[in-house]
């Protein structure tokens, strides 16, 4: 270990850990950071979120809903990464999520554009949204991945994508809005070409 991640791990087991809904053994937040609600969070072992984070939970008065932000074991969120959480969101053990990704569960309604507030400042009165992202999955540079998305286990998402909708396990996508590319086949070992 380096003396940064040293010193980041130490800071985090004495100012951040005790905040979390759980914080696993061997994690650590480097700064600056920007978390908001954090007793909504549960955070696994040896997971490591990089300077310039921003993860989110969104209280709403008025609105049902207990969120909750899962991240799992063995996952890297790096430089940049804007998580918001309104509903659930779930990270699973050993997921790799690259610099300047966005991943949210909630939209800001548009409806009547001219209505204050601006739109910026809306939230929808969503209870029942999830999004998930499966097991050893990779989540390439600038991806945004929207609400309701379930990324399923061994995914790799390509640089720059927006995932509008689910993507089954095992699968390379990418593109705006992603496509499914490849799928391997986890009993042959092969990957195959999935034509558009």
């Amino acid at each position: 270990m380096n003396i940064k991640k040293v010193f980041r791990y130490g800071v985090t087991r004495l100012f951040w850990a005790w905040r979390f809904g759980k914080f696993g053994s061997r994690s650590v937040l480097f700064h600056p950071v920007l978390v908001t609600h954090p007793k909504y969070m549960h955070i696994g072992a040896r997971t490591v979120i990089r300077d310039n984070a921003r993860i989110e939970v969104i209280l709403r008065p008025g609105v049902p809903c207990t969120p909750r932000l899962t991240i799992g074991n063995d996952v890297n969120i790096e430089q940049g990464v804007h998580i918001i959480c309104q509903g659930e969101i779930t990270i699973e053990d050993e997921v790799s999520i690259t610099p300047y990704c966005a991943i949210v569960d909630t939209e800001h309604p548009f409806d009547d554009p001219d209505k204050p507030p601006k739109i910026g400042n809306r939230l929808n009165d969503r209870t029942d949204s999830r999004t998930r992202i499966g097991r050893g999955s990779f989540i390439g540079a600038h991806s945004v991945i929207l609400p309701g998305v379930d990324i399923g286990r061994g995914c790799v998402i390509g640089a720059g994508s927006v995932v509008t909708q689910s993507i089954p396990d095992y699968c390379v996508a990418s593109g705006t809005p992603a496509r499914v590319l490849r799928r391997f086949d986890p009993l042959a070992r092969v990957w195959h070409v999935v034509k558009a």
